[in-house]
């Protein structure tokens, strides 16, 4: 795969400015399978405009404007399968380069001391959305899908040697091709909060506290299944030996939480269930306290 950019910025005054930009993507793939009929080579490409706005900035405070087209790849075994290797059954290919467009509208300060904050409303449109196919373990093309969001991000030095940051964010993920099935996207997030603490003091002690917090998700495409929320919490702390080397010990889920990093609702059998097995919530749990100790070096 291979790409090219190109853009031209425009400062029409001292308080706006613009740019524009143009990025050509060309993609090809040769595929060996151990059925022949699922082999073969193939190509594809695509251009992206993009463009950008500013406008400001009146008491440390400016507007934003992002828009542009984009891309993501799908397998390559997709660009050139014609026959199900479990089933026999004849597929469609997929498309190897999927078109996405998304638009960004948001406002940023530093009008505060010690304080840089950004919220932005975006919106984000595919052509074909990659679902996780839990039983495999692969991805698959599936529908069309939007996303609206909202997104604030605060970065706050409290002290020269204490920093906090936290950034919150919602967003409704839904297909659009009207289904049957349903709207939601399997695995969707609705709300991220992430946020923290770092103290880096002029002495050779320094530490961090920090959250991570996942909202509830749908796990099948009417919503009637969903996961839970995951929150953990990590810290580190570490002593500062010279100039180039720290002595670090970080503590992954401070306090233990029973929760559950992926969470995919799919069918599985184990033996003495029926035939066509049984739908039920397939989790990766969370790690459990641990702790690690280690040695940076810096050069």
């Amino acid at each position: 795969m291979a790409g090219v950019f190109a853009q031209s910025e425009i400062e029409w005054t001292p308080r706006i400015r613009t740019t524009i930009g143009l990025r050509a993507d060309g993609y090809h793939f040769d595929v060996t399978s151990n059925d022949p009929r699922n082999s073969g080579r193939g190509s594809d490409g695509l251009l992206s405009p993009k463009f950008s706005a500013a406008f400001g900035p009146w008491q440390g405070t400016e507007l934003y404007l992002n828009a542009g087209m984009g891309f993501h790849s799908d397998d390559a075994r997709g660009g050139v399968i014609t026959i199900d290797p479990a089933t026999g059954d004849a597929v469609d290919r997929v498309t190897p380069l999927v078109r996405a467009r998304g638009a960004e509208v948001g406002i940023r300060t530093v009008r505060w001391r010690g304080l840089q904050s950004t919220l932005a409303v975006w919106h984000l449109g595919i052509d074909s959305e990659l679902v996780f196919v839990g039983d495999a373990g692969t991805t698959e093309a599936g529908r069309p899908s939007r996303r609206v969001g909202i997104e604030w991000t605060n970065y706050w030095r409290l002290r020269p040697w204490l920093l906090a940051d936290l950034d919150v964010s919602w967003s409704r993920a839904r297909f659009t091709d009207g289904d049957p099935a349903g709207p939601h996207i399997p695995g969707a997030l609705t709300r991220v909060i992430s946020g923290g603490m770092n103290v880096e003091p002029r002495q050779p002690v320094f530490g961090s506290l920090r959250v991570r917090h996942f909202g509830p998700r749908p796990l099948i495409e009417d919503g009637s299944v969903r996961s839970h929320s995951t929150t953990l919490w990590n810290a580190e702390a570490g002593y500062r030996v010279s100039a180039g080397a720290r002595v670090v010990l970080e503590v992954f889920n401070l306090f233990d939480a029973k929760v559950s990093d992926i969470d995919c609702f799919y069918t599985s059998r184990l033996p003495g269930e029926p035939l066509d097995g049984i739908g039920d919530v397939h989790t990766h749990p969370a790690l459990p306290r641990s702790a690690r100790i280690g040695l940076r070096l810096s050069f």
